[in-house]
């Protein structure tokens, strides 16, 4: 296990546990001591060694849990459910897939890259960040020949905006009769960002959605969204959803 700061706020967690498959879009619930409710984390990454797995998990520091989360040394054991949930959908990616994440929206998209690029997929990802301070795992997408186009709010990295602004432009080409055509894209942040998304792009393609969890696995109902085929959990039927069913 090693567990350290990516960000001033964002810590990377590794993990050996026994071998298990994860989907991209998954993720798992820790208990962290001291604390009743255990953290839904997304899963990163998941490499196979053998009859084991190092699982990859990225996570913010927003409140008591993920701070004590930072304190956990190597060769803690670690009490957690897992895989959770449905994962985002490979076999309707198209050849070249677009990939749109958010700060803390960004760890679960780097799996599904890493697959899409297994694929042959030629893969299109936009990072956005506040700043370029927080911004973190570029050069890892880069590193899967991923083409890679980073947005900071206050344009001290990459294109100045958010991670429609520098999508819109070439896209919407499409909607004017441009040979250009909507890619699929797979897209996990803050809501504004998903509800921008949709606008600029449509809904043709699959949205990782974030809500407070209590158990993660369907009982407590406490994650319930409201969607255009009636409530659905985040936990059990989500979190990604197809663009299409959700009501943002």
């Amino acid at each position: 296990m090693s567990n350290g700061p990516l960000t001033g706020q964002v810590w990377r967690m590794r993990l050996d546990m026994e071998r298990v498959d994860f989907r991209p879009g998954q993720f798992v619930e820790i208990q962290v001591p001291s604390f009743f409710l255990r953290r839904p984390i997304s899963v990163c990454d998941a490499e196979r060694l053998g009859n084991t797995s190092v699982l990859t998990l990225i996570y913010k520091v927003v409140g008591g849990g993920t701070k004590e989360m930072t304190s956990l040394l190597p060769g803690t054991q670690l009490d957690m459910l897992a895989p959770l949930g449905n994962g985002y959908d490979l076999r309707i990616a198209g050849d070249r897939p677009l990939l749109i994440g958010g700060g803390v929206g960004i760890p679960p998209l780097y799996l599904l890259a890493r697959q899409l690029r297994a694929q042959g997929k030629e893969v299109q990802v936009v990072l956005g960040f506040n700043t370029a301070s927080e911004a973190f795992y570029v050069r890892e997408f880069e590193a899967l020949r991923c083409a890679v186009q980073v947005t900071t709010a206050d344009g001290s990295m990459g294109v100045k905006g958010f991670v429609t602004d520098a999508v819109a432009a070439e896209y919407m080409k499409a909607s004017s009769g441009s040979s250009v055509s909507l890619p699929y894209y797979y897209a996990c942040g803050p809501l504004p960002m998903l509800q921008s998304v949709i606008r600029t792009l449509g809904t043709n393609g699959e949205i990782s959605m974030e809500e407070r969890m209590g158990c993660g696995f369907g009982v407590c109902m406490g994650c319930s969204i409201q969607t255009a085929s009636g409530p659905r959990r985040v936990c059990t039927d989500g979190p990604v959803f197809n663009a299409a069913e959700l009501q943002l």
